[in-house]
């Protein structure tokens, strides 16, 4: 097998979107923090009270371009959601986002990957930050509505990730561990725009999923790049004529998010 190589003026392209969409996704979560410590000071226990009709395909708009005016409409009516949901919801997405951090933290310390590619560490230091603060801002809502900040990893999937450390020898192990944990995530959070029962809860999710989402389209891409060990043929400006067919689709395989792999609310929740 030849030496795994990686494009650096890509994944530089790639780190710099990334950055410019979490950075618009950081403005909206700020928002919706503000607006929803306003709003759940007065009556915390009374959100799903305010009545309106949760919008069709809500998860699957979020990534789709119609999140923020999604997470504009009013809240869903009562029909089985509470603020200890909520709260759990909150808890397991910090939970998800406590797991993501570690993976990449214990990536960036692995010695092939300190040795490696300079933009690599820069991709995975920016993407670690994007998790802390994601974290942060799920606790800080949980927090505000009056349950516990959850700073442990979410259990199902660390069990996973204890398996899978030992066995990682190469960056593409890291990669397809990191997938896993980047499309849990959007899908998780794409699944909760429709759970949550406050409109400035749904706007937070809807704002986190798309990134998680791009986490995962740009390492599908590299994964890609290192199984095919092509990293030549990915270039900008592309040159569509060396390009394989499955170049256009490989980092976006779905047309609508799926949400078959949710995690349940209640799997992360503080115990």
């Amino acid at each position: 097998m030849g030496r795994e190589r990686i494009d650096t003026r890509l994944l530089e392209e790639l780190t710099e979107q990334s950055e410019d969409l979490n950075s618009d996704a950081v403005r909206i979560t700020h928002s919706a923090l503000t607006d929803f410590a306003q709003s759940a000071q007065p009556v915390p226990a009374r959100w799903w009270q305010r009545g309106g009709a949760l919008a069709g395909m809500a998860g699957m708009a979020a990534l789709i371009g119609s999140s923020r005016a999604l997470a504009d409409s009013p809240s869903p009516s009562a029909s089985g959601m509470s603020v200890a949901n909520d709260i759990m919801a909150l808890q397991t997405a910090a939970s998800l986002e406590n797991l993501a951090v570690s993976v990449y933290q214990t990536a960036a310390g692995l010695p092939f990957i300190q040795d490696g590619n300079k933009t690599v560490v820069a991709f995975i230091s920016k993407t670690t930050a994007q998790h802390q603060a994601h974290a942060q801002a799920f606790n800080a809502a949980a927090v505000q509505a009056g349950g516990k900040a959850q700073n442990n990893p979410d259990p199902k999937y660390k069990a996973i990730v204890d398996q899978a450390l030992p066995t990682i020898k190469t960056p593409a192990d890291v990669v397809k561990l990191a997938i896993t944990l980047e499309d849990v995530a959007a899908q998780t959070y794409t699944a909760n725009v429709g759970q949550v029962s406050n409109g400035d809860l749904r706007k937070l999710f809807a704002s986190v999923a798309p990134v998680e989402a791009q986490h995962r389209a740009v390492l599908l891409a590299v994964q890609a790049l290192l199984a095919g060990n092509a990293a030549d043929l990915i270039t900008i400006p592309v040159d569509p004529a060396k390009l394989p067919a499955a170049a256009g689709s490989v980092g976006f395989p779905d047309s609508f998010y799926p949400t078959k792999m949710a995690s349940p609310i209640s799997e992360g929740a503080v115990q």
